[in-house]
């Protein structure tokens, strides 16, 4: 019996999720210069203007996701991330899919996002693109790094 992916929204007060996001910062250590990393601590992702989802199959954490508000109609995914033990269960899928239901919920009609450009980004790329997310250029004050690929989509 496969278990099923619990999506809540998150204060990023759980143990659990704090280690999955200091996690995910430590993860990308080696795989851009300092400078080329984007991704926000858990002090900024509890800044006005962005929301986390957790997922969740049973009682462990699953991976994590946040919707950044880029002005009315914009959002950026930020934070999205699957524990490696739950790789392959479908979670960034169901995360994403939940990202993206909640932007139209709130009238946006984009989406956009940076990543690495590594081997440790394939699988990211290619769930991005099954998602309908082309590429694009460095938006909402990125500068433009060969070390980052920028991508967005219609929703």
């Amino acid at each position: 019996m496969q278990s099923t992916i619990e999506i809540r929204p998150d204060d990023l007060t759980g143990e659990d999720t704090r280690g999955l996001v200091a996690f995910h910062l430590a993860a990308l250590v080696g795989t851009a210069p300092p400078e080329s990393i984007h991704a926000l601590d858990v002090d900024a992702l509890r800044r006005p203007g962005i929301t986390v989802w957790s997922a969740w199959i049973d009682d462990s954490i699953a991976g994590i996701a946040a919707l950044r508000e880029l002005d009315a109609e914009r959002g950026e995914i930020k934070s999205m991330r699957v524990g490696d033990g739950f790789r392959g269960a479908g979670v960034g899928r169901a995360l994403l899919d939940h990202v993206v239901a909640a932007a139209r919920e709130r009238g946006m009609t984009s989406l956009w996002l940076e990543t690495g450009i590594t081997d440790d980004f394939a699988a990211a790329h290619r769930l991005y693109e099954s998602a309908g997310f082309g590429d694009c250029g460095a938006f909402q004050g990125y500068r433009p790094d060969p070390n980052s690929r920028f991508m967005t989509r219609t929703i």
